[in-house]
């Protein structure tokens, strides 16, 4: 087949599979690892090594440091709060002893000698944000959990890594090449290279963006050679140092105060989707089946080992009893799946090993991809009943960031609370707060766009967004900032007018244009106007008898319907992009009605 051609379906494979993945709330790893094999042991149509000959896992290597980088850029501490001490002991008692652990079995279950078990242990030590996350958002455990596994996931990945090298140093020490205190040597090596280049390349570009020496529009290339560049710098100076580094590099970005990483997240984020996609393909395009279905057995009593003994004595060793009650220990313990790093790595130890004449070096890759497999079924399958039962989940979010608090919007905040949802108005003007305040709502005194929105706001539960002020160029701005928080369908603004404009210079331009809510001529000015004119939000439910019809016929004076309250609970916001669908009988329909229109009996309190 047409190098070409093979190249083009793999972009279009893996992104159906991360599509499929999100439709049907699985992580895409299932689906690519499928298309993988499919397209490699299977049919035959995929054959990495000669598609890409000695670029491939050097390639594969820059790709985990560009997916290393980004993850460690959503890792900011304040995030930690409490959790700090859980992490630190997580990723070094716990990794040294899940490493143990899974040697020991490795070498009782899989039949490996002792140095390939050890070697083993170190490699599959690992978890990783591209399995992590999608776990995470299935299951979707409180923040608590989600801190603790997002962060540990992240800084496992470079740490095992470095494990990994020091093992395979040992492990060549051991067959003669060398002697064991060069393992050591090499260690130190890399931990200082690491450290050293992270922490210097992190403060140089953040100093240059804060500086706004590079244009926006480079912002995601230059930071993307800067990865590029430090991972293959501390590789030359000590190898397997690069992933360290550029872990290093992204968190301290992360932590700088005013630098603009908007540009570079939006980039990588694409961008390790796409690098994810094409390297599960890949890697699982070169197993072989027969070697697989041989270790399958094997990769299925590991996953038992890891669930039943090392991910609950890790649990015990990283938690004191304060941080977290059992059940939110339980669920970190729970999820255990293994990632990119584990994958990554074995294709490159497998083929030293079978170099060295080991007794079944060539199940080493095969054992690492069952492994894989198995545990992240079972996280994907398990996780959110598990959380569900022990009430560890996040809830549907109930939170409504609503920007602007002036008498419309406190008007709004109070007929949601009413319904049970939790809104927290955010304004930078004083008074308005204070009357906020005053009517029991939630606030926030500060802009929706500042430093110290990003540092304090705690938006956990939180689902929508709805930019109700007065000043349509902080509504825009809101929803430009919360849009990748929330998601473009829960970003709600009121219209400014500019749709209306036929000039072209004045009209908001359709791609910074969010949903305006109720519709396209309700901007702030009118519905305040109306306010002030005697109109009032008027909450009202329907049954059989008073349904949609007799609704519309009570209100002759005129109405703007705002939000509706399904009988199940669900909070419809009506838009200018989404159809209008009737409500029906129990539904409750909230609306901004004019002076005329009282009809107590139909007001629900």
């Amino acid at each position: 087949m047409n190098n070409l051609i093979i190249l083009a379906g793999l972009v279009i494979l893996g992104s159906a599979s991360q599509w499929l993945a999100w439709r049907v709330k699985l992580p895409a790893i299932l689906f690519l690892l499928g298309i993988g094999i499919l397209v490699g042991p299977i049919l035959g149509w995929v054959h990495p090594d000669q598609l890409f000959g000695p670029l491939l896992f050097p390639g594969i290597s820059l790709a985990v440091a560009v997916i290393l980088f980004e993850g460690a850029l959503n890792l900011r501490l304040q995030e930690l709060g409490g959790l700090g001490s859980v992490i630190r002991r997580m990723v070094s008692l716990g990794t040294l002893s899940s490493w143990l652990i899974l040697a020991a079995a490795t070498h009782w279950i899989a039949g490996f000698n002792w140095s390939m078990a050890i070697l083993f242990g170190a490699v599959v030590v690992v978890s990783g944000p591209t399995v992590i996350g999608p776990v995470l958002r299935a299951a979707r455990p409180n923040a608590r959990i989600s801190n603790v596994l997002k962060w540990e996931s992240i800084l496992i990945d470079p740490i095992g890594a470095l494990l990994a090298v020091l093992v395979f140093e040992a492990v060549i020490a051991h067959h003669g090449s060398t002697v064991l205190s060069t393992a050591v040597v090499v260690f130190l090596k890399m931990l200082g290279a690491g450290l050293l280049l992270g922490i210097i390349a992190g403060q140089i570009l953040g100093w240059l963006l804060r500086q706004r020496a590079i244009p926006d529009y480079l912002h995601g290339v230059v930071a993307l050679g800067s990865v590029f560049i430090i991972f293959a710098g501390a590789n030359q100076i000590a190898h397997e140092s690069g992933l360290l580094a550029v872990t290093l590099m992204g968190i301290w970005l992360a932590n700088m105060r005013d630098v603009p990483l908007e540009n570079i997240l939006n980039f990588k984020e694409s961008l390790s989707i796409l690098l994810i996609s094409i390297l599960f393909i890949l890697l699982a395009a070169r197993l072989d089946l027969k070697a697989l279905e041989q270790v399958i057995v094997s990769g299925v009593l590991l996953m038992l080992v890891i669930q039943l003994i090392a991910q609950p004595v890790k649990v015990l060793l990283a938690y004191d009893g304060k941080e977290l009650n059992w059940k939110e220990r339980f669920m970190t313990g729970w999820i255990a799946p293994r990632g990119i790093v584990a994958a990554a790595g074995a294709p490159v130890y497998a083929a030293q090993l079978e170099a060295l004449k080991y007794p079944k070096a060539h199940l080493f890759v095969p054992l690492t991809f069952a492994l894989i497999i198995v545990t992240v079924l079972l996280a994907s399958f398990t996780a959110r009943p598990i959380a569900r039962l022990l009430g560890v989940s996040e809830k549907d979010p109930h939170g409504i960031l609503i920007v602007g608090a002036n008498a419309f919007a406190i008007a709004v905040a109070d007929k949601l609370k009413d319904w049970g949802f939790r809104p927290l108005l955010i304004d930078d003007e004083y008074r308005q707060i204070q009357t906020a305040r005053m009517a029991g709502l939630d606030t926030f005194l500060g802009s929706p766009v500042s430093e110290a929105a990003d540092r304090q706001l705690d938006l956990v539960g939180f689902g929508y967004l709805l930019a109700l002020s007065t000043d349509a160029a902080r509504n825009l701005i809101a929803s430009l900032r919360y849009d990748p928080e929330f998601g473009h369908r829960a970003v709600f603004t009121l219209a400014d007018g500019s749709s209306q404009k036929t000039s072209a210079r004045n009209r908001t331009a359709r791609e910074h244009r969010r949903r305006h809510l109720f519709n396209d001529a309700a901007t702030a000015s009118m519905l305040l106007d109306k306010m002030e004119k005697g109109w009032t939000i008027k909450v009202t439910g329907l049954t059989e008898q008073f349904d949609w019809a007799q609704y519309q016929q009570q209100f002759p004076q005129g109405y703007i319907v705002l939000f509706i309250l399904t009988k199940n609970g669900k909070l419809m916001i009506i838009n200018s992009d989404d159809a209008f669908l009737e409500p029906g009988a129990e539904d409750q329909v909230m609306a901004l009605v004019a002076p005329e229109n009282q009809t107590p009996h139909t007001d629900v309190p």
